[in-house]
């Protein structure tokens, strides 16, 4: 990687590249990747969100969409100059359609070590369950067939 230029032509070509990577980045979801685990008792979702300040980090649910906002934001020095940049900065949002069979009154969430963490319980009547059989009385099924 060429760390300067002398091309001020080149420099701009790559200033505005690079503003347009970052901007497909974050409509792409890259900037805020996440994992799903579905559990017998509740899904997780984990958002990393490294550097990202904790006071920014919101989590809203509204009509089923669970919605997660962060903003990223790194002050540079009026003796500093930047001349790469590879982290996306600004604010981020990612959002997430829940199943009806989810509980959106009761969801929680934690940051820790720049990971958020949101919790969703599952509905009772969504969560696996074993079916009784019941067993009928040969007798009374012979009276049945009979009549």
């Amino acid at each position: 990687m060429l760390l300067t230029s002398i091309d001020p032509f080149l420099q701009e070509f790559e200033r505005q590249f690079s503003r347009l990577a970052h901007q497909a980045i974050d409509t792409a979801g890259a900037a805020m990747p996440m994992d799903g685990l579905r559990r017998e008792d509740d899904v997780i979702l984990r958002f990393d969100l490294p550097g990202a300040d904790p006071d920014s980090i919101e989590v809203t649910v509204d009509r089923g969409v669970l919605s997660v906002t962060a903003r990223r934001e790194e002050e540079i020095g009026q003796d500093e100059r930047l001349f790469v940049r590879e982290r996306p900065m600004g604010a981020f949002t990612r959002r997430v359609y829940l199943s009806e069979h989810l509980d959106s009154d009761r969801i929680d969430a934690g940051y820790t070590n720049g990971v958020l963490t949101v919790r969703i319980p599952v509905l009772e009547r969504a969560k696996p369950r074993k079916v009784e059989i019941q067993r009928a009385d040969t007798r009374t099924d012979s009276k049945a067939i009979r009549a």
